[in-house]
């Protein structure tokens, strides 16, 4: 099976066994989104084109577009439209241009209300037409820069009526001199006019005036995004997927053990076998009780996600059969042992009930006293007449660090750990199989209480 199937498996599996958790997260975060929608009012945006003629090169503009979003035009736009409350620094925040196919710059403003923005566009595309005509009629300078292009005009004029006067002046007759003075003075005639023609194409005022407002800006029906909506989804997204890279951290760095081998190696015994028991994931609840508890157990977070799903077992004689090989290696292990002591965290429900159905089918050879640890804070009562401890557990439920605790607590007592029992929930095959398979449980639980007459401190 490939990573990705992996991956693709576990999200699966936290969608159906975290599904009321998710739900109420998302829940929560649509809330939050709410909230931001309430603290930060909606925002509508209108836009207004302006055409330039002629032709443009895309640096060009990308500089029309600067000069329409420029503190020159906003702050005329801002002196113009003289609004409560909203300075030229937060009207430039405000505001934005972009070009469009056909040499058109869009000017879009936002404002609180629709009336607003389509009014903030409108001026603005206003001023920025006005200023672009100023810079491109070089009006935005002195008077003297204003006025040298209309002298430049009227001195080819003089110059001009100079040459004709020239040329009526000159010899009427047809010498050979008179007729090279006229075709001087017509040369250079032509060459001023070809001079002031090139200076007129030349002109940015002649061929880059004339931009065009297209129209008003169209009153705007929505909101401007973020939306209240797209707010809401966008909260209740969040919280889903933060909830469900939070599993998949904590998946990743569970350190629990899985393994029979690690579990045996972290307690420095032998494993002796596997047993099952049977049930479901319920079976990994814990006994916990309180408030606490119940809103645990609403949520169904009460169970771990990440447990394996119960694998099928085949029938009550072949679980017997598990349990009676666990008994004879445990008196190879131990042959002369009378009494041993068996040791389960109190949290775990599977370990609880298989070590009663090893209890209660050992009966005196040798007879197993039962007792429930706490892992976080491990106790075993001293030894007595018992030759050892037997430790009960079930799959991945348990670190290497909490293992070892226990590992110590039973030397502390005086107890020697003679092996390793590592139990798990299987789903009954067959109807016949779970009746029998519940006497057998009603069983292991009076054993349990029969025999648990220590307990954890």
């Amino acid at each position: 099976m490939s990573d990705d199937t992996i991956r693709l498996v576990t999200v699966g599996r936290i969608l159906r066994r975290r599904r009321r958790l998710l739900a109420v997260l998302v829940v929560v975060g649509a809330l939050v989104g709410y909230g931001v929608s309430v603290l930060f009012p909606p925002r509508y945006t209108a836009s207004a084109s302006v055409l330039l003629p002629g032709q443009w090169e895309q640096r060009e503009l990308v500089t029309q577009v600067e000069i329409a979003t420029s503190s020159a035009v906003v702050d005329r736009t801002a002196d113009e439209l003289r609004w409560n409350g909203v300075g030229k620094s937060e009207l430039r925040e405000r505001v934005s241009a972009e070009t469009a196919d056909g040499n058109i710059v869009k000017i879009s403003g936002t404002a609180e209300t629709p009336e607003r923005a389509q009014r903030l566009s409108d001026e603005m595309a206003q001023q920025f037409v006005t200023y672009a005509a100023r810079i491109a009629g070089g009006t935005t300078g002195t008077d003297e820069a204003a006025a040298g292009p209309e002298a430049l005009r009227e001195q080819v004029t003089r110059t001009n009526r100079r040459i004709t006067d020239l040329a009526n002046a000159a010899d009427p007759g047809q010498t050979v001199e008179s007729v090279q003075a006229r075709t001087e003075l017509e040369k250079l005639r032509s060459a001023l006019q070809d001079a002031m023609q090139k200076l007129e194409e030349a002109d940015p005022a002649n061929n880059r005036a004339g931009m065009v407002v297209m129209g008003p800006a169209a009153r705007p029906a929505g909101e401007a995004p973020p939306t209240r909506l797209q707010l809401i989804g966008g909260g209740a997204l969040l919280f889903f997927v933060l909830a469900v890279i939070a599993h998949l951290t904590a998946a990743r760095v569970n350190r629990r053990l899985r393994s029979e081998s690690e579990i045996a190696a972290a307690l420095g015994t032998a494993l002796l076998g596997t047993v099952d028991v049977p049930g479901d994931r319920r079976a990994h609840r814990p006994k916990a009780r309180g408030a606490r508890a119940r809103f645990r157990r609403l949520l169904g977070v009460d169970v771990r996600w990440d447990l394996p799903a119960p694998r099928s077992s085949g029938d009550e004689v072949g679980r017997r059969l598990r349990y009676r090989r666990v008994r004879a290696r445990l008196r190879e292990r131990v042959p002369t042992a009378r009494r041993l002591l068996v040791v389960v965290p109190d949290d775990d429900e599977v370990a609880r009930r298989a070590a009663g159905q090893l209890a209660a089918d050992a009966g005196d050879d040798p007879r197993l006293r039962v007792v429930e640890v706490s892992v976080a804070r491990p106790m075993v009562p001293d030894r007595d007449t018992e030759s050892g401890a037997l430790v009960v557990l079930s799959a991945g439920a348990r670190t290497a660090e909490e293992l070892a605790g226990v590992a110590e607590a039973c030397a502390d007592g005086g107890h020697e750990v003679v092996g390793v029992v590592v139990a798990g929930a299987v789903r009954a095959a067959r109807p016949s199989a779970s009746a029998d398979a519940s006497r057998g449980d009603a069983a292991a639980g009076a054993a349990v209480h029969d025999h648990a007459t220590g307990g954890a401190a």
